[in-house]
């Protein structure tokens, strides 16, 4: 088991915006069903692009949830960052009170690959069409990638380290190891996560040019990773935010901890070299485990990144084999991103997210609308298993070629 460090970093508080439910509850509640909510691109401007299928975040009113001076200054994939953030810090039970008279030891730390398309499109429309005078003042700011994070700490006051992740969609697990390194310096407590709101006309033209996207109209079939039918990936709105703290003193102020940030590393093999990310992916595996002090066969499930790209989906298998062994043949596997499609940076984070909730009610989560699986995995379909969880792998990888895996632990197995 782990040897202790002096600072240790744990998860207190969880945040979720997603397609299939827009607050931790009901992502988890049709998470664990294995519902799918993939559907037709019903984005106005939208309707004659060849994306047809898409996660959708539906139901979600930003003027109820975010101050209007805030609003107007921001995109869309930020009013998700600052809606899960609020409700991240609630569940950690992280007020004002906490840290009014230490702002220096709380940060923030996002990760974001698509930015504001939205606000940005709106914009340039307008200055395309009714001159420059009519472009406001925050479009030099909201279409930024960085804006998530510094919309955070100034709505929430937080004047301690504060970063944007920018490492491809790995970027969700990256924030994360990125948060523990502030953890580790002397941090208090980080909220960190990442949104995305990649389903503006401008932001879908700008994926287009992904070979990897599924252009499939068939919601049930256009994201089936691990399957002969495997025809690319589906995109998705949304994300999760996290509070991480340094755990003696989030015990002290008698904060629930759910989960330890046991290790972390990350790789590089290039854009579109799938059968090299074989290797970068199992290294990264390696690397994350020697971090955790955690042994191959500690792994109880793994959150697999699943593209859904043949030549993607078969160096991912092989990697968990390379990397945890003959256990990587038996271990459970999950990707319950089928169900509500890829949110670039956030997805990592929403498996993230699902980990923790999964040791939490000893639950491995299905994979909707895969069966047929044509890789040597156990892989989770049809309906939830149940298994006592001490230990989750998450894995991810980016279209431009970052490889990510991140190890979470029990709160039960965290020794003193």
């Amino acid at each position: 088991m782990k040897t202790r460090t002096a600072r240790h970093t744990v998860v207190t508080g969880i945040g979720v915006v997603a397609p299939n439910g827009t607050d931790t509850e009901s992502f988890w509640k049709r998470t664990l069903e294995g519902i799918s909510v993939l559907g037709r691109v019903t984005r106005e401007g939208c309707e004659q692009l060849p994306l047809r299928v898409a996660g959708e975040v539906r139901g979600f009113d930003a003027a109820e949830l975010i101050e209007e001076r805030f609003l107007v200054q921001t995109d869309r994939f930020t009013h998700f960052a600052m809606a899960a953030a609020d409700r991240a810090l609630d569940d950690a039970r992280l007020g004002r009170a906490d840290y009014e008279n230490s702002p220096y030891d709380v940060g923030v730390v996002t990760a974001a690959g698509s930015g504001g398309g939205e606000f940005g499109q709106r914009e340039l429309q307008r200055l395309w069409g009714q001159g420059s005078t009519y472009v406001g003042p925050y479009q030099s700011i909201a279409w930024f990638y960085a804006a998530s994070t510094g919309q955070i700490s100034i709505r929430g006051g937080f004047k301690g380290p504060c970063a944007v992740v920018a490492s491809d969609e790995a970027g969700g697990l990256d924030a994360l190891a990125h948060a523990a390194r502030s953890i580790r310096e002397g941090a208090g407590a980080v909220v960190v996560g990442a949104a995305e709101a990649p389903l503006a006309p401008y932001s879908v033209v700008c994926q287009l040019g992904y070979q990897d996207l599924s252009t499939s109209e068939d919601p049930a079939r256009a994201y089936r990773p691990f399957t002969s039918d495997a025809c690319g990936f589906v995109p998705a709105e949304g994300g999760a935010m996290l509070v991480v703290e340094e755990e003696q003193s989030a015990r002290r102020r008698g904060a629930r901890v759910r989960a330890e940030v046991a290790g972390h590393a990350a790789t590089f093999t290039g854009a579109g070299r799938w059968e090299e990310s074989r290797e970068g992916l199992a290294q990264a595996i390696r690397g994350a485990l020697r971090e955790a002090d955690c042994a191959p066969d500690e792994i109880d499930v793994v959150f697999a990144d699943a593209l859904g790209v043949p030549a993607a989906d078969r160096a991912e298998a092989l990697a968990i084999a390379d990397a945890l062994g003959a256990h990587g043949r038996r271990v459970p596997v999950t990707a319950p991103k089928t169900g509500i499609g890829r949110a670039y940076c956030g997805a990592p984070v929403l498996d993230a997210a699902a980990a923790v909730l999964s040791m939490e009610n000893a639950l491995i989560p299905p994979t909707p609308n895969v069966f047929d699986v044509c890789h040597d995995l156990d892989l989770v379909t049809s309906s939830a298993r149940t298994a006592e969880l001490r230990t989750a792998l998450v894995l991810s990888r980016g279209l431009m070629g970052s490889n990510a895996a991140l190890v979470l632990r029990r709160p039960n197995d965290i020794q003193a």
